[in-house]
């Protein structure tokens, strides 16, 4: 657990006099963080305790773009009627909770945290907001840099992976917010009447009260992570589901293929790949994987550490393993998803859940199901291929807790024994083999150039419009193959453009950047 503690001042015991006057606090929550619970308990300790208070809220954007604000303020009974504000104030706000790491951030770049006044608590954890998961490269935020943002931002700061320590103990993290809360003795209430709050509430309190004080202990003890050694590494056997004894020695076979014929730098990523491919379609497939790492590794250099096995080994998993209508489907109708999706909304024993699936098929993926002579026959004929795309090309919303649409999403995952038969796997395949002849035609001349065609393979992702969109990014990115391969830096130059092209949504950066690299002497 990473707990962090910063400021002039040590943590308060308790029960501590607070400056007359009112408090300001504002929390920062997203959907099913419970952070209008923790906004009432607040209310009913001060209330309880004598004070004064009153609480507003802010809905944030849908989609996670941005977290509700909650805000309390609250002030000694007993004198005149304060008047309180309905929303925080930049630089007017005494303590900041934020549940989640770049709702901190944002509390920051809002101007509710000040290094001259406010406490802030944050959890470390993160909930990856629309915008890092559109991003069609690593558009994950820098954790790292918001937090010695937020060093630098708070007069106190208090981190702790509030979310791990509620889950751990069966409740929601606004419990163990609350109890850290309670810990910094910013509010001049004891422990005893928070945890009176909990009780009072009637609804999970063990659970509540459990994280409460876990919450508590992580500001009061801190304890700093132990470095443990890592598990030992598990390669098998796991054919898939419901694998037999016969195919899971097959699998165990694979394995052995890879400790005796790759260089070991490589192995952790050729386990995972080949787990990957075999979960996708079957042991033959995971055999051809190998055969086309294998390949690669026969043009590796030891000295240069493997990159290019390494490499291989990641994409070309990833590449065999694309998403079409089959892989989709088979996905949304697996059991561990459905548990994953109850876990995720909390659903109980006794209650319905309902899910709703987004589709959005085009012609392309609807040919991509035929045989390869039916679906090539319809894609060469533009007319016929309009009149599809006019009647497929809808979004449709699809119910899956409903047995009739659960069965139409299990048949065409069903579709996997037939995958290699079909159009799709046929423009895959041969897509494949072009990508992996450039490497093998490039690196005897230029090995750095080799290892990045190998990670362009990061541009082509998803299905429908975003895989196509996807696929003209690498055409265009590996366009400036001629001009890079007889230069020392050409792995660099095509680095670049990778990059530009993961960021640039529109592709004017890129174009600009491909004529750059026309003009280079």
């Amino acid at each position: 657990m990473t707990v962090s503690a910063s400021g002039a001042s040590g943590v308060r015991e308790a029960g501590a006099t607070q400056e007359a006057g009112m408090i300001k606090l504002a929390i920062l929550a997203i959907g099913g963080q419970g952070g209008g619970v923790i906004t009432d308990w607040i209310v009913a300790t001060a209330e309880r305790n004598g004070w004064l208070a009153q609480s507003t809220s802010v809905p944030g954007v849908a989609q996670r773009t941005g977290a509700t604000i909650y805000y309390v303020e609250m002030a000694p009974g007993g004198g005149p009627a304060p008047v309180m504000s309905l929303a925080p104030a930049p630089g007017d706000v005494d303590i900041v909770v934020a549940a989640e790491l770049m709702e901190a951030g944002r509390a920051v770049q809002r101007g509710f945290v000040t290094p001259e006044t406010t406490t802030l608590i944050a959890s470390t954890h993160r909930a990856y907001g629309i915008l890092e998961k559109a991003a069609p490269g690593d558009g994950i935020g820098d954790a790292a840099a918001v937090t010695e943002i937020l060093r630098r931002s708070a007069k106190r700061l208090i981190l702790a992976d509030m979310e791990t320590l509620a889950r751990d103990k069966g409740s929601v993290i606004s419990a163990s917010l609350f109890g850290a809360l309670a810990a910094v003795g910013a509010l001049p209430f004891p422990r005893e009447s928070y945890e009176q709050t909990i009780r009072d509430s009637g609804k999970g309190v063990t659970a509540s009260l459990a994280a409460f004080a876990s919450g508590w202990q992580a500001v009061r003890e801190p304890q700093d992570p132990v470095a443990a050694d890592p598990p030992p590494r598990s390669v098998g056997p796991r054919p898939g589901p419901g694998g037999s004894a016969r195919l899971c020695a097959a699998y165990e076979g694979l394995t052995r293929r890879i400790e005796a014929a790759f260089p070991e730098a490589g192995h952790d990523m050729l386990f995972a790949g080949l787990e990957k491919v075999v979960d996708f379609q079957d042991l033959d497939y995971g055999r051809q994987y190998l055969d086309r790492v294998a390949e690669i590794a026969a043009l590796d250099q030891a000295d240069l550490g493997s990159a290019l096995t390494i490499e291989a080994a990641k994409y070309v998993a990833n590449a065999m393993v694309y998403d079409d209508v089959i892989r989709v489907a088979d996905l949304k109708t697996r059991g561990s998803r459905s548990l994953r999706v109850r876990t995720e909304a909390g659903v109980g024993g006794n209650q319905v859940l309902k899910v709703t699936e987004y589709m959005h098929p085009r012609a392309e993926e609807v040919c991509g199901l035929l045989p390869r002579s039916l679906g090539a026959f319809l894609e060469a004929r533009p007319t016929w291929m309009a009149r599809l795309d006019w009647l497929v090309n809808r979004g449709r919303r699809v119910r899956t807790d409903t047995l009739f649409w659960f069965l139409v999403l299990y048949t065409l995952g069903g579709l996997r024994l037939w995958r290699r038969r079909l159009l799709r796997h046929a423009h895959e395949t041969r897509h494949i083999e072009d990508w992996l002849e450039r490497v093998k035609a490039t690196a005897p001349r230029n090995y750095a150039l080799a290892v990045e065609i190998l990670r362009c393979r990061r541009l082509i992702k998803g299905y429908s419009d975003t895989h196509a969109r996807g696929l003209s990014k690498y055409d265009r990115v590996l366009s400036s193959l001629p001009a890079l391969l007889d230069r020392s830096d050409g792995g660099d130059w095509l680095r670049r453009l990778r990059d530009v092209a993961l960021k640039d949504e529109e592709g004017t950066d890129l174009e600009g950047a491909l004529k750059t690299v026309e003009s280079l002497p």
